[in-house]
């Protein structure tokens, strides 16, 4: 996939990272939002009419596609494209982190 398909979805809204981070397994929606609360430390807390809207854009987006239904649950997981923006937001992420380190001691003088 081109470089230019995967930077079109970034950079990901702090949500849509935590979405697409829990679907990295297949989870349907409630199993998403405690584990979304879970993996931030209870800094980031998606209600349903996030969550629902989300799975609509990402699934037509090609980002996640259901994976099976049970009791009226829909799971879902990342698409190969899902993985791939998944991780050049990790990437972004981890260059951001490393700059803050660095700048960090001159912003505690």
């Amino acid at each position: 996939m081109e470089n230019n398909e995967i930077q079109k979805f970034l950079p990901l809204s702090e949500s849509t990272y935590y979405i697409l981070l829990s679907l990295v397994e297949s989870r349907h929606g409630y199993a998403i939002m405690q584990h979304v609360e879970t993996i931030s430390s209870g800094t980031v807390t998606i209600g349903p009419g996030t969550l629902y809207g989300a799975f609509s854009n990402l699934e037509k987006a090609g980002l996640i596609r259901i994976t099976g239904e049970e009791d009226r649950r829909k799971y879902y997981q990342l698409t190969a494209l899902g993985k791939q923006v998944l991780a050049e937001q990790i990437h972004r992420l981890s260059i951001m982190a490393d700059n803050g380190q660095k700048a960090l001691p001159d912003l505690e003088k």
